[in-house]
Parts: C-alpha cells; sequence; structure tokens
C-alpha cells in the first residue's frame, strides 16, 4: 500500500480519527490546529495514495538532548562520548520530537507506524534544513517494544518507574551504515 504523507490542513478539519487512545484521538480533532497556529508542533496526516482513508497521523516539534536529560554531567558525558568528537561536545544537541504518533485502529497490523518512522529517519538525514541529530519520543510503556524494534534507545534511566519514557534514535547511524 502506498502512503500519502502530507502536512495537516484545516480546511476541511479532520472530523473523525480512532486510534483507539482517547488522548491522541482528541489532540487530531481538538489540539493539532492550536499548536500549528502557535508555531509548537506541526502535524502531519497519512492516508492511502488514493486520498481515500485516514491511516495516520504524527505531530513534530523542536526538541534536544542535553545536560539537563541526565542525572548529572558524568551520566551525560557518558552519552555523548561516543557519538561526538571532543570538539563537537555541546551541552545540548539538536533533536526532533516525534509528539505523537497515532494509527488508526483498522490500520493497526499493517506496518504503517515502522514505515513513518523510516520516512522520518530518511527525511532528516537526507533533507535536513537546519541539522538534527537525533529523533525523540516520550513513548508509552505498551510502545517501548515498538521503538525499541525500530533502532530507539532509551535516553537515560531516570525515569524507569514511569509510564512514559524518553527514548531516542540516533540518526548518525544512517550515516555510519550508508557510507560502509
Amino acid at each position: 500500500m502506498a502512503l500519502q504523507i502530507r502536512r495537516l490542513d484545516f480546511h476541511p478539519p479532520v472530523d473523525a480519527f480512532d486510534c483507539g487512545d482517547e488522548d491522541l484521538n482528541d489532540f487530531l480533532l481538538t489540539e493539532a490546529e492550536a499548536y500549528q497556529r502557535a508555531l509548537l508542533a506541526v502535524t502531519y496526516i497519512v492516508k492511502e495514495e488514493d486520498d481515500s482513508r485516514l491511516l495516520g497521523y504524527f505531530s513534530l516539534a523542536n526538541d534536544r538532548v542535553s545536560l539537563s536529560d541526565f542525572e548529572n554531567k558524568t551520566e551525560f558525558n557518558r552519552f555523548r562520548k561516543h557519538r561526538f568528537v571532543n570538539e563537537k561536545r555541546l551541552k545540548s544537541y539538536p533533536a526532533v520530537k516525534l509528539c505523537r504518533l497515532a494509527i488508526s485502529s483498522d490500520s493497526k497490523g499493517q506496518h504503517i507506524g515502522g514505515r513513518l518512522l523510516d520516512y522520518l529517519k530518511y527525511t532528516f538525514v537526507n533533507n535536513n534544513k537546519t541539522g538534527c541529530r537525533f529523533i525523540t519520543v516520550d513513548a508509552y510503556a505498551e510502545a517501548f517494544g515498538f521503538y525499541i524494534k525500530n533502532g530507539f534507545d532509551f535516553l537515560n534511566n531516570d525515569d524507569v518507574e514511569k509510564s512514559t519514557r524518553v527514548m531516542y534514535y540516533d540518526l548518525n547511524r544512517l550515516m555510519t551504515s550508508s557510507s560502509d
């Protein structure tokens, strides 16, 4: 199935969507436009190529991975030691946050979520307009396996007991694998 991904245009508005999670449904139906108008997040819809059916959506915002994400400076230094040469050791690194990712209930099991993550990875490596090293997500516990399967790691252990955990994907993995 070919996918069509486009920035959400609110005319006509999305009037129905069900992914099985009321918070994710509500965001698309009632909040996404306000976030977009306030320049806080941009939402993209995913449809079948023939534009007949809404399969899902995702929202993106700017983010960073920084010292404040870690318990202490030592943990942050461990994180960046293997990723950056000394000259590039900054106090924060640019990232894009995957704020929301939802697939309609009737489209689950078709690997659309993984395809969307691949699309994002490709976009930020090959069409990166500002510099972006990481994709971050505050993943729900039930989605940990999905993100791990798609190459994401937990950022730290500060949130082990929480219902969501910060995970990241290092886009440089694609740069090094494509140059091999």
